[in-house]
């Protein structure tokens, strides 16, 4: 998992709240909205599986098919949502491949751009790639290549970093099993088990 700084606060414990402490469940903070958020699948589904994912990050990359598996076996049971956690301290073009797929959600394209941008990771440094696929999808070139140079999406993009933050993400990819951190592996076989298990 690739990880973000973060500062830990040491904090003495003694035997005994060491010993009847329970260790602390990290839940997401902000509830999934389907007006603001990007969701795959029935809004209303039983399963809510939402993923702060980078774009560059390898970890994501390796994820991404695994995230099609569990689609693929819980149908429509489930509600995948991707929210952006750009690590730009490890991978210098995450923010700008975050930006492009919110630049192609505003024209309507999210998801096709979000597969592109994972199934064409090595190609990330080059924008005339991703401009190809835009011309291909058949979005607006001219806003396409606006909204990205005057940062239009990035208060978006800020809002959902911040979001993880406070619920606890330190790198990715971080999923959540119908609001609780899946501290797991990022594999369909775990993420399906995990997912089930809300539904017995």
């Amino acid at each position: 998992m690739a990880t973000a700084r973060t500062v830990h606060k040491t904090v003495r414990k003694t035997r005994l709240d060491t010993a009847t402490e329970e260790p602390a469940v990290a839940r997401l903070v902000i509830p999934v909205d389907p007006s603001r958020d990007h969701i795959q699948g029935p809004v209303n589904a039983t399963l809510t599986l939402v993923q702060y994912g980078d774009y560059q990050c390898p970890f994501c990359g390796a994820a991404y098919p695994e995230v099609k598996t569990v689609q693929r076996e819980l149908g429509s049971q489930l509600r995948f949502v991707f929210r952006n956690f750009p690590l730009t301290n490890a991978h210098e073009f995450a923010m700008q491949a975050a930006e492009t797929a919110e630049t192609a959600s505003a024209q309507g394209k999210f998801w096709e751009m979000h597969d592109f941008l994972y199934e064409h990771q090595k190609t990330l440094g080059d924008p005339q790639v991703a401009l190809d696929y835009a011309r291909r999808l058949g979005l607006d070139i001219q806003k396409f290549q606006r909204d990205p140079s005057q940062h239009t999406f990035l208060p978006r993009i800020k809002d959902d970093f911040e979001g993880g933050v406070r619920s606890g993400v330190n790198g990715t990819p971080t999923f959540y099993v119908n609001g609780i951190r899946h501290d797991g592996a990022p594999t369909a076989e775990e993420l399906v088990s995990a997912l089930q298990e809300q539904i017995k």
